[in-house]
């Protein structure tokens, strides 16, 4: 059991035994028994800034959760970064709050971090919307690149100090135009944790779901973002070809769309009622068209 921290606005604190204090953000759907998503973010991103433009889509029609994952953000502190341990982190913090159901979702590293809450935890994943995301991210000859190079480039970041880390964080916010966006961007920037981060970014060269993702057992819609440079369209495609009876949507992007293309939320909230109303969370019948291009 995990003693629920007093909240702030949104988010819940909850200590959670065996993982530390989970900061988790939780937003009411339209009525008590609403089934519910937990959005899980990519890689140096936060859950505010990967899923902001969806919290209200979504809470029309689910109860929406997320949280950051370890060294993003108020995400856990942790000296090693493993991608199965933020799917643990995920299945603890639901059960804290008493959701003993959800649909797992998730945005490019946040993908194989869903995949993996439902491999690691069943019995609690319902579904799976898996967006921007593949079953490996690099060729293998890139792989053993950063297999080689990616460790020693953690351990000299925690080596620099934090006003070298702030200035760095300055000029990059530079960039930004907007000065409200730019503040609201340095606010969920500043948790982060150099090395964490860049832990994350190895994990991710080493991930691959080939032997498994075949296996996956609960209705699952994948989000394509059909001008993505980071992760290939081809490699987004054979994902949704691996898993049995995968929806497929289509949003017109690059990786960025979460944040910068306006059909993304809606894209999502259908593909989130695609996989839900399959699951049997969803009691009547959604709205929303048919799959298809956002």
């Amino acid at each position: 059991m995990s003693a629920r921290s007093p909240s702030t606005g949104l988010d819940h604190l909850l200590d959670v035994p065996g993982h530390g204090r989970l900061r988790v953000r939780d937003i009411a759907g339209p009525h008590a028994g609403a089934p519910a998503v937990l959005l899980l973010h990519g890689l140096g991103a936060t859950a505010r800034l990967n899923w902001g433009g969806c919290f209200r889509p979504l809470s029309s029609h689910f109860r929406v959760l997320s949280l950051d994952h370890r060294g993003h953000g108020s995400g856990l502190r942790t000296r090693r970064f493993r991608l199965e341990e933020c799917a643990d982190d995920a299945a603890a913090a639901m059960a804290a709050l008493g959701v003993e159901r959800f649909v797992s979702v998730g945005y490019s590293m946040g993908g194989p971090i869903a995949a993996l809450t439902w491999r690691r935890h069943p019995d609690q994943v319902a579904g799976l919307v898996l967006c921007a995301t593949a079953r490996h991210f690099v060729p293998r000859h890139v792989a053993r690149l950063a297999r080689a190079t990616l460790p020693a480039a953690a351990v000299a970041a925690r080596l620099v100090p934090d006003a070298v880390r702030r200035r760095m964080l300055q000029r990059m916010l530079l960039r930004i135009e907007h000065p409200e966006l730019r503040e609201r961007v340095h606010d969920e920037l500043r948790g982060h944790v150099p090395a964490t981060v860049i832990q994350a970014a190895n994990a991710l060269t080493r991930f691959a779901s080939h032997d498994w993702i075949g296996s996956v057992d609960v209705p699952t819609a994948v989000v394509v973002t059909t001008r993505d440079d980071l992760v290939p369209v081809v490699r987004q495609r054979k994902l949704a070809a691996s898993i049995p009876g995968a929806e497929v949507f289509e949003v017109d992007g690059d990786h960025d769309a979460c944040m910068r293309e306006r059909s993304f939320a809606p894209t999502l909230v259908r593909a989130c009622l695609s996989a839900a109303r399959r699951a049997g969370l969803l009691q009547t019948p959604a709205r929303t068209g048919t799959a298809g291009r956002g």
